[in-house]
This record gives structure tokens, C-alpha cells and sequence, in this order.
């Protein structure tokens, strides 16, 4: 027997291969997917109405927002002069006012959406990100830095070149030249004080060399001075009329209008009367010709012209024909404010302030004194003649 059989014979079980297998069949082909829309990255900035949802913004200030062309991007990349300026721009457009409660709402939902957008970076923002994601304030600091480093590298390797002795030398100019201008307008304004308590006879060409914008140590615009005219009179040759001098106080009352209506627009406190803050705004938007100075000089020769017009042009017209300077002129027109103020009581603020042009100025403090000693006067003389005759002696 052949030893192969043999051992199949003593080992019945065996490994049964069966049949071939059949051949693989090839899957189908995969069928194409529906196209679904594009959904937006979960670091994108969300929609306009979306953002301010729940922050108090109405509907209708978001909707002239997007008329204006701005966006939630648009937005989150602003700076908070730049969010100033658009609501300005809502005000003069649509003649559309932001509450107050906008307008911190607005800033509020901004900040959140920063924070979310800058969370889903894993607070990485200072790497690579998308321009939405980086707040203006920041844009604006980094440009602000990067700049002060160019520039302080090249004072840097200025200085080098020139040395530590001209660094010295420079740094001294300046110093002696800064403490030169301060002490200039200290004494500037020491000047200004002392003309405005005693109302003395400060010169017109020294008026006229103080004009221009307002401000310590400021170089002030040269303007021409004033010269006694008559009404409707255009003055001649480098000098201005008692006419442009008034216009000058209407043009004060149209800065002050200008100066309240941005107050309010910001939610600040707005001012009642002509002060500092006009004074600056006007020497702003350049009219620097217009300064505390020249205009508190000749307040109450304005508030003449505002009370009684008549007794104004009678007093130009003669002091024009004798040829009087505008110095004279001023001082005559303290005496007929007197006699107004005497008709209420010499009240002289009273006066003032029931007048519309007028209470937005204050009353200048030589005219207050001219009011009180006219009083005092007068009540000496009422309480002497109520006093009996004194008896004959013999």
C-alpha cells in the first residue's frame, strides 16, 4: 500500500477545499450626491440683525444702517470715531437720531461678537486670522507702534550721527523754547484778566494782535482792527466796521447751535452759553478770528445794538462825525445800558437773559459794577429826599 493512502486511511478527516471561488464582482458606481449650499464657516460674522439682536437696536435703525451700505464685517473692523461718524452721517441723511441706549447697545453687541469670533480662534489673536476678527482699536494701535518704531529708529541712527552733544544741545532749545511760549501766554492771559475786571482802554491794535484761535502759547491770526462806521458803512483800507463786528456774535450763536447739536447727539452736556468749548469748535473749522478775547471786549457794545437799535446807530453816527476812535466808542456805551438796566431795577443779568441774542453771553463784569453804583446812587438819593429838613437854626 503506498504511504500516502496509509496515512489518509488512519486520518479520515481532512481539510475540504470545495469549490473555486467565484470571481469578485465590481461594486457599482457611487451615485452623485445632491448638491446642498455652501453653508458659511462657523468663524463667520453674522448678519446685521442677527448681531444686534437682543442689545435694544430697533429695526429700523439697523435697516438705515444697511441702506448706508455697512455690514456686520464693516462693522467689526470700526473704530469708535469711525462708529461716531456713521451715526453723524444717520443724523444729516435720514435725519434719524440714535437713543441712547443704540448707541451703547450697538458697541455692546460689536464687543461680544469680537469675543465670540476671537474665542472660535482658541484666543490665537495675534496669529493669522481673517480681517473681521481684529478689532479697529487694535489695527489702529499696531500702525500707531510699527510707525513709532520706524520713526524712533531713525531718530536712533540720527542721533549717532550727530552725537550726544547735539542731542543735549537740541533737547535744551526746545525745553527753553516751550517754557518761552507758556510764559508768553500766562502773560497773555494775565493781561486778558486784568482788562476784563477794570474794562480799561486796551488799544485796538493790541485787540487786533490778540485774534485768531484761542489757546495758551498758540500763535494767534492777525486781523485787522475795527473802526468806527456808521450802519451799513463798509470800512476802507486794512480795517473792519462795527457791522462785521456784529456778525460776529450772530456767527458765535450759530457755533453755539452747532456745538449743542453735537452734544446731544453724543449724549454729553451741552452748553447754554458761549464758553471755551465754542471758542475751540470755532477756531476748529477755521474760524480763528473768532476768539474769547475780542468777542467778551465788545459784548456789551453788541448787547446795545441788540436792545435799542436806534440809540446804537445814533451813537456810531456821532462818534463817526468827530472822527472818535473805537475806543471811545466802546467806552460811551456803557451809559446807555445803565439807564436800561435802571428801567428794570438795575438788574442787568434780568436784562440779559430776557433777551434771546443775549443770554447766551455772559455779563461782562464792568458793566455789573456801573449797574451797582448806579443803584447805590440812586437809593442815596431817594433816602435823602425822604428825609425831613432840618429845623432853623434861628
Amino acid at each position: 500500500m503506498d504511504p500516502h493512502d496509509a496515512f489518509l486511511a488512519a486520518h479520515p478527516f481532512r481539510w475540504d477545499l470545495g469549490p473555486p471561488a467565484p470571481a469578485a464582482v465590481p461594486p457599482p458606481p457611487a451615485l452623485p450626491m445632491p448638491h446642498s449650499p455652501a453653508l458659511p464657516p462657523v468663524n463667520a460674522p453674522r448678519e446685521l440683525e442677527d448681531l444686534v439682536a437682543g442689545y435694544g437696536v430697533r429695526g429700523s435703525t439697523v435697516a438705515r444702517i444697511s441702506e448706508l451700505g455697512f455690514t456686520a464685517s464693516t462693522l467689526l473692523v470700526m473704530t469708535d470715531r469711525e462708529l461716531d461718524d456713521m451715526t453723524a452721517a444717520l443724523a444729516g441723511l435720514f435725519r434719524w437720531d440714535l437713543l441712547i441706549g443704540e448707541r451703547f447697545g450697538l458697541r455692546a453687541a460689536l464687543r461680544a461678537e469680537r469675543g465670540r469670533l476671537m474665542a472660535l480662534h482658541g484666543g490665537r489673536h495675534h496669529g493669522h486670522q481673517s480681517g473681521s476678527t481684529i478689532d479697529g482699536a487694535s489695527q489702529e494701535v499696531l500702525s500707531n507702534e510699527r510707525d513709532g518704531a520706524a520713526s524712533g529708529e531713525d531718530d536712533a541712527g540720527r542721533m549717532m550721527l550727530s552725537g550726544k552733544k547735539q542731542k543735549n544741545g537740541s533737547s535744551a532749545r526746545k525745553a527753553k523754547k516751550a517754557r518761552r511760549k507758556k510764559v508768553d501766554g500766562l502773560r497773555l492771559d494775565h493781561m486778558q484778566e486784568d482788562e476784563r475786571e477794570d474794562g480799561g482802554g486796551r488799544s485796538e491794535s493790541t485787540e487786533s494782535s490778540a485774534g485768531g484761535g484761542g489757546g495758551v502759547g498758540a500763535e494767534r491770526q492777525r486781523e485787522h482792527p475795527f473802526v468806527v462806521t456808521e450802519p451799513g458803512e463798509v470800512a476802507r483800507a486794512k480795517k473792519n466796521g462795527l457791522d462785521y463786528l456784529f456778525h460776529l456774535y450772530e456767527q458765535c450763536r450759530l457755533f453755539l447751535l452747532q456745538v449743542q447739536s453735537m452734544a446731544k447727539l453724543h449724549g454729553h452736556k451741552s452748553p447754554t452759553k458761549v464758553t471755551n468749548q465754542v471758542f475751540r469748535y470755532a477756531s476748529k473749522v477755521g474760524a480763528s478770528y473768532i476768539n474769547k478775547p475780542k468777542m467778551r471786549h465788545y459784548v456789551h457794545c453788541y448787547a446795545l445794538h441788540c436792545l435799542d437799535q436806534e440809540a446804537s446807530d445814533a451813537l456810531r453816527r456821532a462818534y463817526k462825525a468827530r472822527g472818535e476812535n473805537v475806543g471811545a466808542w466802546r467806552q460811551a456805551c456803557y451809559a446807555p445800558l445803565v439807564d436800561i438796566a435802571a428801567g428794570h431795577g438795575f438788574d442787568v443779568d434780568a436784562v440779559f437773559a430776557a433777551h434771546p441774542r443775549l443770554a447766551i453771553w455772559y455779563v461782562p463784569t464792568r458793566l455789573r459794577q456801573l449797574c451797582h453804583q448806579a443803584r447805590s446812587a440812586h437809593d442815596a438819593a431817594n433816602a435823602n429826599g425822604a428825609m425831613p429838613p432840618p429845623p432853623p437854626m434861628f
